[in-house]
């Protein structure tokens, strides 16, 4: 899957081009980050912009323990409101969970589009190419609800029948309830979205007796 940095980017729903609001910071109370692609597309647009009076203010970053985007909100709801308006940097696809429930408990946040995914051109021929060389996989992870997406189809049609006997596991809840949304059984849901939880996970399910 590749992530294209929207430098072009059309005025979004307040009226107001994403860029230029980036490089006025001391309007908002804060930046939430719910993914590397937004970090790197933020970075991205700055360089290439040479806003370099923004690239020094420095982040001090919290809730990293959260893990996921339900709790990363629970945590912004816990802290203190804050006077201005958070900055929520996101793709054309995003879940909604903190939105709503930043909203619900009354915290003003502006959500800002700075990347989209669009699937690899390469994924179908990897696929075909694993697939012929190993066999039907033991497990298949996904990271993203939108990586399920792009990816299902040609894993289904090379499984086939076999597709009963792939483990899959996801990286957290959203992607997790993508899956059962495709009637995929979910053998994995990492405890955090880390290497070793996720490794941890896929052990215990690769271990489990089949039914």
């Amino acid at each position: 899957m590749k992530v294209l940095l929207l430098k072009d980017a059309k005025e979004d729903d307040c009226g107001q081009d994403p860029y230029i609001r980036l490089c006025h910071p001391e309007g908002y109370g804060g930046l939430i980050f719910t993914s590397p692609r937004a970090v790197e597309a933020v970075d991205l647009c700055l360089e290439k912009d040479n806003k370099t009076e923004v690239n020094k203010i420095g982040l001090d970053t919290e809730g990293a323990h959260c893990g996921n985007a339900e709790k990363l909100a629970e945590y912004i709801c816990s802290r203190e409101s804050p006077a201005l308006p958070l900055l929520f940097p996101c793709g054309t696809v995003k879940g909604e969970i903190l939105p709503k429930m930043l909203k619900d408990r009354g915290i003003p946040m502006e959500s800002i589009t700075v990347y989209q995914k669009i699937p690899h051109p390469g994924i179908q021929v990897n696929l075909n190419s694993y697939y012929s060389k190993q066999g039907v996989p033991a497990s298949i992870t996904f990271f993203s609800p939108s990586g399920l997406t792009y990816s299902l189809k040609h894993i289904q049609e090379l499984s086939g029948d076999n597709i009963d006997q792939i483990k899959f596991a996801a990286i957290g809840p959203s992607t997790a309830r993508a899956l059962t949304a495709q009637g995929l059984p979910v053998s994995c849901l990492a405890e955090s979205p880390t290497p070793p939880a996720l490794a941890k996970g896929l052990r215990l399910a690769l271990q489990a007796p089949r039914c």
